[in-house]
């Protein structure tokens, strides 16, 4: 047996095999062959492998997302059968006396080069395509798992480190629970792990050289901890601890169906944070009071270029729709820093958290932003939607965004296209800036919802992507709590909400504090919404003492 010990970012106890996710390629370097025939040969039974894999791809999207989605599939497979794109790949064999490997490549990134150089946008897009499709025949070509959606076995995840744009692809069907060597705890891949209500290890000392892939294993989320094919005594102990887990989730669910109200009779709002239509099963399932934050870039970060308003349309349509009546918040795009999409074609930044994301992006690219405002006024009709705006620093940014709204209502009213006219609009705070100016920031808007984890690190000036700063980030820190106390205090006198999304709602260590402060509302993974009513129906805000002195 093996134990390798690491941080956890989600309790529970998972059993099953692991499956090594391999997050890039290594280098491809010039290995001169004498075998060019052998090395067409084996680039060709690539591409056609690559082709099929493209084409189950295309069928298992076409059944799940429909047909305008699942084309980017066949464009892929359209140019592994281009002709130029083939005589490169042969052309670098033949005069180079190169490996299959190092030809597509070099073309690659030769394609990749012309079509981010061209003009239309179109053909820009395209840069990103036809690197999917070579990195692609290059894993064949060296062996290299491709991609966790070919497993047809629910396994045990485990990997390098995950950016956001590779775990939002994975099949949560397929995952019983992530191990990463690398990674932070407040790392998307940690968020989607609670989304999920699976168990998640960060920093784990684990091999990938594959020597375990493959093998049984049990995850023990609560206390960091791996092992590798264990003894019949620790699998029997581990069932145990599953056993009880599940005791202890069917008893929750008998608070299905019951206001969140604290004992001396305060209403909490619980809301549900989600980033995929997917999730709406587990919105409903854990009796969520709503959607309090809608990860909208999740939507791009699935595709390899732009989605249209159409796509946008009915994907915040069907949520609002799911939802019958309960209030669903969606925040805008929301791109940059860690979450990257290769066909936005940003800029390397020395600072990327506090480069251009978010609403810099959306102010900067009106046109990306008004197709998504489109999209959601349209949708506003079928629900009760509500806008959120993400990375606000001043009452300026909010007056430019009224003005591109008010562009894009009459743009909709000329064509006679219905929305909800008193659709409720909020921002998120997440910077100091945002919290010290939260009494004029109220003053233009309908709600705050607080991001916990980005006013954390600006606050505190720790990056929540490094995990060797982990050891000064103070979860608690009294700077945070004062600033959430202000911006409720700041919306409550100019009569609107505030709530928290970050995932400082979901720590019950806090709730009491939080309560105590006056948050009117919580939006959490919604494997939290039980466990958090429970323990808001058990909380007496009349009796708190707070330990800080806010």
């Amino acid at each position: 047996m093996i134990k390798c010990l690491g941080k956890s970012v989600f309790g529970g106890i998972a059993v099953g095999r692991i499956k090594i996710i391999q997050k890039s390629l290594k280098e491809i370097k010039y290995v001169k062959t004498d075998n060019t025939d052998a090395e067409i040969s084996r680039f060709n039974h690539a591409r056609d492998r690559a082709i099929r894999e493209l084409q189950k791809l295309y069928e298992k999207a076409l059944k799940e997302v429909g047909e305008q989605n699942a084309s980017i599939f066949h464009i892929h497979q359209m140019m592994l059968n281009d002709v130029d794109y083939t005589n490169s790949v042969e052309g670098i064999l033949r005069n180079q006396g190169a490996t299959a490997e190092f030809a597509v490549a070099v073309t690659r990134d030769n394609f990749y080069n012309m079509f981010s150089s061209m003009s239309d946008d179109y053909m820009k897009s395209r840069a990103a395509d036809v690197k999917d499709v070579s990195e692609r025949v290059i894993r064949i070509l060296c062996h290299a798992e491709t991609s966790i959606m070919d497993s047809k076995i629910p396994s045990i995840i485990v990997a390098d480190d995950l950016a956001p744009s590779e775990a939002v692809q994975l099949d949560k069907d397929m995952v019983l629970a992530f191990v990463t060597v690398h990674g932070s705890s407040n790392s998307h891949t940690a968020i989607l792990a609670r989304t999920m209500n699976i168990p998640a290890i960060i920093g784990a000392d684990i091999p990938l050289d594959g020597s375990i892939n493959g093998k049984m294993a049990i995850v023990d989320g609560y206390n960091g901890v791996i092992y590798i094919e264990p003894d019949s005594r620790l699998a029997n102990e581990m069932q145990l601890k599953q056993e009880e887990d599940l005791f202890k989730k069917r008893l929750l669910l008998k608070l299905k169906g019951k206001d969140t109200v604290t004992s001396d009779g305060k209403k909490i709002k619980l809301y549900a944070n989600i980033g995929d239509t997917k999730d709406l099963t587990l919105v409903i399932d854990n009796d969520a009071e709503g959607i309090g934050l809608f990860r909208s870039e999740f939507i791009y970060l699935r595709k390899n270029s732009f989605p249209t308003e159409e796509e946008q349309f009915e994907i915040y349509k069907t949520v609002a729709e799911k939802l019958s009546g309960k209030q669903v918040i969606i925040r805008t795009l929301d791109i940059g820093a860690d979450k990257q999409a290769d066909y936005f074609h940003l800029d390397k930044e020395e600072n990327p958290a506090l480069g251009l994301r978010a609403i810099r992006i959306c102010l900067t690219n009106q046109e990306i932003f008004k197709t998504q405002l489109r999209a959601l006024y349209k949708a506003s009709a079928f629900g009760q939607i509500a806008i959120m705006y993400p990375l606000i620093t001043s009452v300026e940014e909010i007056k430019e965004i009224k003005k591109i709204s008010e562009e894009v209502k009459k743009e909709l009213d000329e064509k006679g296209i219905s929305y909800n006219r008193d659709i409720k609009e909020g921002i998120m705070i997440e910077t100091p800036a945002a919290a010290l100016i939260s009494d004029k920031l109220a003053k233009e808007v309908d709600f705050f919802s607080i991001g916990t984890n980005d006013l954390s690190q600006y606050t505190m000036a720790i990056d929540r992507q490094n995990s060797k700063a982990d050891r000064f980030y103070t979860p608690y820190h009294l700077a945070v709590l004062r600033m959430i106390k202000m911006v409720v205090d700041n919306a409550h006198k100019n009569g609107i909400r505030a709530g928290v999304c970050g995932e400082m709602g979901a720590d019950l260590n806090i709730t009491e504090t939080l309560l105590k402060i006056g948050v009117d509302e919580l939006s959490v993974s919604p494997s939290m919404i039980l466990p958090l009513r429970d323990k808001i129906l058990k909380t007496d805000t009349s009796n708190i003492e707070l330990q800080y002195d806010l």
